[in-house]
């Protein structure tokens, strides 16, 4: 049995069951909100973190590589890359490439050829994590190079 009245201009039902009262849509736009907020913030670290911002190859002779840090040990090298050497192949115009290395055994085959002029391949990424490295430059491949010139 339904009986409407009429009060104050507005209709209203009479069951046997209570009204319930009218649903707010903020709760639906926080939970929204909130989704959209944490897809934005894992995308944007996804972004920094993750994201390769470049990749290529330095060449040169590798000059120091060490496996060091307080909690989270890292492989952390450097590179001198020459552009100009004297005919006794002294470099006289250099630069330091700074990187750090994630995988293990690229490392340690690494740590073999300290003094010797190698290939890195890196990606560079838009930030460091702690258990990456303290360069945004990751190695990830290498080749030995030919230390005969023609």
């Amino acid at each position: 049995m339904l009986i409407i009245v009429k009060k104050n201009n507005n209709m209203e039902a009479l069951t046997n069951q209570p009204l319930l009262p009218k649903k707010s849509g903020f709760k639906k736009f926080m939970r929204i909100f909130v989704i959209i907020f944490l897809l934005i913030c894992g995308l944007l670290f996804w972004w920094k973190y993750y994201y390769t911002y470049s990749d290529g190859y330095r060449s040169g002779l590798l000059q120091k590589l060490s496996h060091k840090g307080n909690l989270m040990k890292t492989y952390e090298g450097e590179l001198v890359m020459s552009s100009i050497s004297s005919t006794n192949n002294v470099a006289l115009a250099s630069e330091k490439f700074y990187f750090s290395i994630a995988n293990d055994s690229i490392a340690k085959s690494l740590m073999n050829l300290e003094g010797k002029r190698v290939r890195l391949h890196y990606e560079q990424k838009n930030g460091k994590l702690p258990w990456r490295g303290e360069s945004e430059y990751i190695i990830n491949g290498f080749s030995i190079e030919d230390t005969k010139t023609p």
